[in-house]
């Protein structure tokens, strides 16, 4: 059993007379610093004016590392991306006390605003090549690496699949997603892929725009040496450009496979060539992940962390409009009409095929 809690406008006026403290000592920042909307389960966002720094204060982590293993996982994360010009900079770590169990982290506050869709897919697609074009460092290490990207996907989806027992999940949905997974299982043999740093978490709500039109990725927490397919899939599926509130759109066929053609336009030839083959069935693996994600979070949000993890989806973590969208969304995602209609962009032969050689 976790210990009680504050509720989560007590716990946040502690964080911010905390980071007030913070940010005079360190930053001579004299300014109270203020809270962001809440837009995501696993962070707090907290501006510190005049400094152009921000604190990203973790709720949980779902990764499951301990308070200060997250924090430092997540810095190395930064640090890496942000040699691609496409992430913020990383520029302190507030180590775990009492007012703040999970720390923070001190990274650059974008100036910049939510992507549109369509029309910032183009900087989406050159922000992700950013990163992916990066040269493979000597040791990936705390990162971790997939060699082989589907059988690494389906090993997470298989954990997180246990869950599509959940009454929350339709029969007809649990019956296709379980029939994508032993297709998609068969592919996994064909082995090793492109591999590269990725975010892992691409989805449109985790960007913003510079003024120059720039895109710049700002949540990577879950970021690995894998598939570069896995972040073009999730930049751009139905279950991921209608995630965000601010960036919320459904992308025509059209629409996804010109991003998928600025993104191979955007990545050095030796990438593009070795990628192609493996998107869609990329695809396919991260929307299993995304759907079966969507599985454990019914199962685990009605209540706290167990057993000693720190990966905690319980309501009272988040602002109650974005636990009722993050429900909705759940909810649409897991619905047998929703799971159908991501199934066509592979199943019926439609505009993936380009992309099959």
């Amino acid at each position: 059993m976790t210990p009680e809690l504050p509720d989560r406008q007590t716990r946040l006026a502690r964080t911010l007379t905390r980071l007030q403290e913070i940010s005079r000592q360190r930053f001579g920042c004299n300014a109270a610093p203020y809270l962001l909307t809440d837009k995501g389960l696993a962070h707090d966002h907290v501006a510190m004016p005049g400094t152009g720094l921000l604190f990203r204060v973790p709720k949980q982590s779902q990764m499951e590392f301990a308070a200060a293993d997250n924090l430092a996982f997540q810095a190395e994360c930064f640090r890496r991306a942000a040699a691609s010009g496409a992430a913020p900079a990383v520029h302190d770590i507030v180590e775990p006390d009492e007012v703040l169990p999970f720390g923070a982290l001190v990274v650059e506050h974008v100036d910049g605003r939510p992507a549109r869709l369509p029309a910032d897919l183009p900087a989406i697609a050159d922000c992700l090549a950013a990163i992916h074009a990066l040269p493979l460092p000597g040791e990936c290490a705390p990162l971790g690496v997939f060699r082989n990207a589907l059988a690494g996907i389906l090993e997470e989806v298989g954990r997180q699949a246990e869950h599509l027992d959940h009454p929350g999940v339709p029969a007809a949905s649990r019956r296709l997603i379980r029939e994508e997974i032993s297709d998609l299982g068969r592919d996994a043999a064909t082995g090793a892929a492109a591999l590269c740093l990725i975010t892992f978490d691409a989805h449109p709500g985790n960007y913003l725009i510079r003024p120059d039109g720039s895109a710049v990725i700002v949540d990577l927490e879950k970021m690995r040496y894998s598939a570069p397919g896995f972040d073009l899939a999730h930049a751009s599926l139905y279950t991921s450009t209608t995630w965000d509130i601010e960036t919320r759109a459904e992308l025509a066929p059209a629409e996804a496979a010109g991003f998928y053609r600025a993104w191979l336009a955007a990545v050095p030839p030796g990438l593009r060539d070795a990628a192609r083959p493996g998107l869609v069935a990329e695809r396919r693996g991260m929307w299993l992940w995304s759907v079966t994600w969507c599985a454990r979070w019914l199962a685990e949000s009605a209540g706290g962390a167990d057993h000693g993890s720190t990966r905690d989806w319980s309501k009272d973590l988040s602002d109650d409009v974005l636990t009722r969208h993050v429900a909705d969304r759940v909810a649409d995602y897991l619905s047998p009409d929703s799971v159908e209609r991501v199934r066509e962009d592979w199943r019926q032969g439609g505009w993936m095929e380009e992309f099959t050689g």
